[in-house]
This record gives C-alpha cells, structure tokens and sequence, in this order.
C-alpha cells in the first residue's frame, strides 16, 4: 500500500457525519487518491410487493437508488478539489456490494466507519465489519469519529517468531503500510509483540522444570526476533513493545498506554468451520481495541466471493 489511487469510502446512511468520507478526504489530499463515496441499499418489501410488475418493481428500486444518489450526490457537492463521484448499489447484503466493487474495479483502500456504544464509549464492530475484515481482499479502515493529530501515534501488531513465511511476509507488510501512514499522518510508529506465559501444567508436571528460565528464554527468542525485524525497517529498538501476555489483552493496553490513533495488524482471513473452531487472534485483538483499525491480509490472498 505504497501507493493509494483509489479509495472506497462506505456511507453511512443511519449518521449525519461521514467519518469514512472524511478519512477518506484527508488521505486523498495527501495522496492524489480518487474517493468512490458507496453506498448499498436494499428493502425486502419491493421485492414482496406482488401485486405490482416486474417492470414497476424495478422503477420502484431506480426510484430509490436515484433518491440515494441525490443524497450522496449533495453530501459531495462542497468538495472542488478531490476527485470523487458516489456509486449506489441495490444489493441484500452490504460487505457483498463492497468486497465485489473492490475486485472488479480495483480499490487501494476501503474506509468505513464503525459505530460507538454511547454509555460504554466503546467501538461495536457490525457484521458488516467483521465479513469485511476476514474477506476483503484490500486493505480496510475502521475509523471512529475523530481526526488523526498531528505527531499522533500508530502501533503495528507482529508477530515476529512465526516460522510461516506467509505471516513473514504478512508482518514486512504491516509495517511498510504502517510506515507509510506515518509519512501521511505525520505520525511516530512502534511496533508490538506479544508472547505466551509459562505454561502452567508443565510447571506443575515436571519437577525439574525452571518457570523463570523458560520464560526469560521466551522473552529472548521474542527481544532478538523482534529487534531484528525493526532494524530491517530502521525502527529504533526503542519503540519496540515486547510483552508477556495474550495478543488481545496486550495489545490494546499498549495502543492505550500510547495514545495510538491507529493500529495496523494482518488477519489471515480463514472462513467456514475452520474459522468457528480454530478462531482468529486478529479478531479478538480488533475486538478489544478502541482507536482506528487497518486490518490487512496477506500478499496473494484471494477473497472467497471472488469468481463469483
């Protein structure tokens, strides 16, 4: 994501503020980037309504989509200087309309707000949010309703001792596109890893087993591993955050502790029975943040709606 030239800012129909076209406006000033303002509708009761034709069901949906259209279309009319045009599809389910636009037209980046629990002052991830997350191919932006500051704070999640070179791969990419968000938002990076506590029934089965030996060994595999992926990117060792934990415990206390307006972090993007069985720790990390999320999949992932 060296580059960004064309963006895909999802609409919010249900707000009056586009966080997502604002984010998108931001980076498409810094970038040269051209912004598709998208919105997907659909009402089940046009498709219901029997009693009218084909033909003048389909003129009830052209009649919506153009209403849409003006709306979105009125929403972009005091912007001169950005390239941007609304697209409106009729389509049942949004993250389909979204991920499909994105193969066949080719987007960089999609942008997307995501709501706020107003008593807890928490983000809610939407089913929306969490198919386009595990399927999208390009990167997503999860952005909650504020600016990014000036000399602000981006963390990038790794996993630096993985033996897959696919996750390999996939940290070199978190941190290039953290990177580069840095160089548009002004923005320090640090990087953070994670690693597991002593396992307790080893302790308690092995007599001979050295709790604390084990662990400083971990902690070294995870400091050497983790050092040497910074150097690669000229990151100082400094904004390095190794800690004992879970990723999803960590990881947002760190973001926390920091500030961080953003944190970037890979999602293998597994679908189907293995997903609900094995899980994903990206997920339950996006779970527990509070702040912006770019989530990325790995280079040559293919989104399992593509081909259809």
């Amino acid at each position: 994501m060296d580059k960004i030239k064309r963006i895909l800012a999802v609409i919010d129909p249900t707000k009056a503020q586009q966080n997502s076209l604002q984010r998108a406006l931001s980076l498409a000033k810094k970038t040269g980037a051209h912004i598709t303002a998208f919105l997907s509708i659909y009402d089940f009761s046009y498709e219901m309504t029997t009693m009218l034709s084909r033909d003048e069901r389909e003129a009830m949906r052209e009649a919506v989509i153009k209403d849409r259209e003006a709306w979105i279309n009125d929403l972009l009319s005091s912007i001169n200087d950005i390239d941007v045009h609304s697209l409106v599809l009729w389509h049942n389910r949004p993250y389909e309309a979204v991920i499909n636009t994105v193969i066949n037209e080719g987007y960089d980046l999609v942008i997307k707000s995501t709501h706020q629990h107003d008593t807890l002052k928490s983000v809610i991830f939407t089913p929306t949010d969490w198919h386009l997350i595990r399927k999208c191919p390009s990167p997503v932006l999860l952005v909650k309703d504020h600016e990014w500051p000036e000399q602000g704070h981006i963390l990038a999640a790794v996993n630096s001792v993985s033996d897959n070179e696919q996750h390999q791969a996939l940290n070199r990419r978190i941190i290039s596109d953290a990177q580069f968000i840095c160089q548009l938002a002004n923005a320090q990076l640090s990087l953070v890893n994670t690693y597991p506590s002593t396992p307790v029934n080893i302790a308690i089965e092995i007599p001979e087993f050295n709790p604390s030996q084990y662990n400083k060994a971990v902690k070294k595999h995870h400091e050497d591993e983790t050092f040497a992926l910074a150097d690669s990117f000229n990151i100082a060792r400094t904004e390095c955050e190794i800690k004992e934990g879970l990723p999803e415990d960590v990881i947002p206390l760190v973001a926390n502790k920091k500030g961080s307006e953003l944190v970037v972090i890979g999602t293998v993007g597994r679908t189907g029975l293995s997903a609900a069985l094995v899980g994903n720790t990206a997920e339950h990390v996006i779970d527990s943040l509070d702040c912006d999320v770019l989530a990325l999949k790995p280079d040559g992932y293919k989104s399992p709606l593509a081909g259809k």
